[in-house]
């Protein structure tokens, strides 16, 4: 890591250095950059997907003939195929559900004119549940009844089916809009009913055919109404639907729940509007009577629970909370009471691997040597120390064997490619397992990243990543890209090897590719990122500005090029950039960004922004329709047309606020295009035309025919 004294003399000498030593070396080809063609300069290596058991790992190298997954001994090194034990599963096909058995046989379990939605088996696998036209069912798969749980599914009720909100911030796309939970013993399931006939209808346009149509989508923008929620719990046994104890038309929220390990309980997590204090109460599913478990509050927002790690026989569980102002770890008994704080620091922890109940310690990931690098830690239950399994100046990413006994290490940063290798519970080295770097990597003239520190003036050391060319002349200037996204907690410096030959290609042609996170991206835990809240735009920008005001310091650096690019959140950022900052940056592409925060969905707006009832400067100086009249450079704003999570909408009023301002700017179209562009033809011409912007204004010469 280069320090603030020495940077930008560090990085001259690095630059020359390199530049001498490349000189004699071959170049990529063209194949080899943009058709992907084999060389030996990266070699493929396997990836880890998980453990068979605590002594054999899974590997799936994508290039095996045949393809499929291999498990290996640990201590043999062995390999032999990888089959998990086939077991029933459930199938949509032609909106039906089939069953099919672990000797592959299917059987066709429904036949309906409306399509079944997320079938999912009980865990004893006797039976099916599923929802369909707003209603939940379950199949008994002896018998192939089908019972119809609940009767008043419509086009505004859902029941066991997400509200759209709910579906893209609280349950999560992963969903699949799926809002229905079997208990452990197979006995209830519990479900979500969803009431949105007080959202607001927003709609969106399709152009196709001689008149085209409207799609009608029930969104609440900030301050709008949300959907009402209540939970319901279906008893198999004796036929029976009870409640939660929560009033529907209360204007708060309820999260993924969780059921208990025995299922006797599911623990809902509920949330105010304002989104600062978050509880968890266990629920009776036969009563519906509900006991409060947790109780946090923050002095800005609080992030809904992604899991909650409950020990064996009822001794507790284990949650990860930012409530310090950095991630941590902390024990409670199943009453809720706090048992111990098991870390304690500055530093965030990601995610906890393994759960050692019989010696009470966790085996847990952090961003704590390096908030650009991820290290495995353990630490016992009652935190009084904490001991580092990782090693080296690298980014980790770890597999924990079933048993913790053992642990698979993929590990890199900017300048050392991808090594894989197999350790023990304690962190010593056994064997290595593979290694990216190819035969003929030193014999190639190669972009390298560097990574690097930027200071602010109150104090940040914000990470910022340089590729630059690999025929780097320092008196020369050359135009920068910039990638963000700029979202909370959304960073994307980290210091991980990367090889990619578009990457290349482009360093080849002599620009200069830039990565930078603020302070709210996640570096600087909870702390930092609490300066956004009720000003969303602000920090992000200024922290961006300081690292763009240190890159036009830098004599190989052209002012006069600074471009800018990101899409959704990264198109907000961006639009704002050659706008609140036109002082600084000169050329942007937009794509499908917000443009005015009032115009996206409430939960995830008001999180950060409060309502435009109670935050209404906040939601003006966030505004990038506030700052049209300063853009100066040249932006582009790219859209779809049926973008039903960013709205079109967001585009078209900013435009209409440069075209009032009298300013130049381009717009991009995408008819019946979704947020991010799934149409493979739309999304190639969406990037032909970035490249052909690329060459246009920062290049200044022709695009390549390899490129159109």
């Amino acid at each position: 890591m280069l320090t603030l004294p020495f940077r930008k003399s560090v990085l001259l000498l690095l630059a020359v250095s390199a530049l001498s030593a490349q000189a004699q070396k071959k170049q990529l080809t063209t194949g080899q950059m943009l058709q992907n063609e084999p060389n030996k300069i990266i070699a493929p290596i396997p990836q880890i997907t998980g453990w068979a058991d605590d002594s054999h790992y899974i590997t799936r190298s994508f290039g095996r003939r045949g393809g499929g997954s291999m498990q290996v001994d640990v201590k043999t090194g062995i390999e032999t195929p990888y089959s998990p034990a086939k077991e029933t599963t459930v199938i949509v096909r032609d909106k039906d559900i089939y069953l099919k058995k672990e000797d592959g046989t299917e059987t066709r379990l429904t036949k309906t004119i409306d399509e079944e939605q997320n079938p999912i088996l009980s865990p004893d696998g006797s039976k099916i549940a599923f929802t369909e036209g707003g209603n939940l069912f379950i199949i008994d798969i002896a018998t192939g009844k089908q019972s119809q749980i609940t009767n008043d599914g419509s086009d505004v009720i859902y029941n066991g089916y997400a509200s759209w909100v709910y579906y893209e911030e609280i349950l999560g796309r992963a969903s699949r809009y799926r809002a229905f939970w079997w208990s452990p013993d197979s006995k209830r399931i519990a479900w979500m009913h969803f009431n949105d006939s007080q959202v607001p209808v927003f709609p969106i346009y399709n152009s196709e055919g001689q008149h085209g149509f409207v799609e009608k989508q029930r969104y609440p923008e900030a301050g709008d109404p949300n959907p009402k929620v209540k939970m319901g719990f279906y008893s198999i046994a004796d036929n029976r639907i009870s409640w939660a104890d929560f009033d529907e038309n209360a204007d708060t929220y309820l999260g993924t729940p969780f059921w208990s390990p025995d299922g006797s309980a599911l623990w809902m997590q509920w949330m105010n509007r304002d989104q600062n204090n978050l509880k968890i109460y266990a629920v009776n599913p036969q009563s519906g009577s509900k006991t409060e478990i947790y109780d946090e509050k923050q002095k800005t927002w609080i992030d809904w629970f992604d899991d909650i790690d409950f020990l064996k026989n009822n001794q507790g569980f284990i949650i990860k909370s930012d409530k310090s102002g950095w991630m941590q770890l902390y024990l409670h008994g199943m009453d809720g009471k706090l048992k111990s704080r098991i870390t304690n620091g500055k530093y965030t922890v990601t995610g906890i691997e393994y759960i050692d109940e019989k010696n009470k310690q966790v085996y847990f990931t952090a961003r704590k040597e390096n908030s650009a690098r991820v290290d495995l830690y353990k630490a016992p239950f009652n935190g009084k120390s904490l001991t580092r399994l990782t090693s080296g100046e690298f980014n980790h990413q770890v597999s924990v064997s079933d048993n913790g006994t053992y642990f698979t290490d993929t590990y890199s940063n900017v300048s050392t490619p991808t090594k894989i290798a197999l350790y023990n519970s304690s962190g010593k080295f056994i064997k290595e397992i593979a290694d990216s770097k190819g035969d003929e990597y030193n014999d190639y003239q190669l972009a390298t990243t560097q990574l690097i520190r930027v200071k602010t003036p109150d104090g940040f050391d914000l990470p910022m990543t340089i590729m630059l060319p690999p025929n780097y002349d320092p008196n020369k200037k050359y135009p920068v890209m910039i990638s963000v996204y700029g979202g909370p907690n959304a960073g994307t410096v980290m210091d991980s090897w990367r090889f990619s030959g578009m990457s290349q290609w482009w360093a080849k042609e002599g620009l200069i590719q830039v990565a930078m996170d603020h302070r709210a991206s996640g570096h600087f835990g909870k702390a930092g990122q609490n300066y956004m809240y009720h000003d969303l735009g602000k920090w992000e920008m200024n922290d961006y500005i300081e690292m763009v005001k240190w890159l036009r310091n830098q004599t190989y650096v052209d002012p006069s090029k600074i471009c800018i690019t990101g899409g959704s959140y990264g198109g907000y950022i961006t639009a704002y950039a050659l706008t609140y900052g036109s002082d600084y940056f000169t050329h942007g592409i937009a794509n499908f960004g917000v443009m005015d925060w009032s115009l996206y969905d409430s939960h995830y707006t008001e999180r950060y922004m409060g309502t435009p009832k109670n935050n209404p400067e906040g939601y003006k100086s966030s505004s990038v329709l506030t700052y049209a009249n300063k853009l100066k450079g040249v932006l582009r704003i790219v859209h779809g047309t049926m973008d039903d999570n960013v709205h079109a909408q967001n585009s078209i009023q900013l435009i209409d606020k440069l075209e009032d301002a009298g300013k130049h700017f381009e717009f991009l179209l995408y008819p019946g295009q979704r947020h991010g562009f799934r149409d493979r033809t739309k999304a190639m011409h969406q990037r032909m035309e970035t490249n052909r912007f690329i060459y246009q204004y920062l290049l200044e010469k022709p695009m390549p025919e390899e490129l159109k």
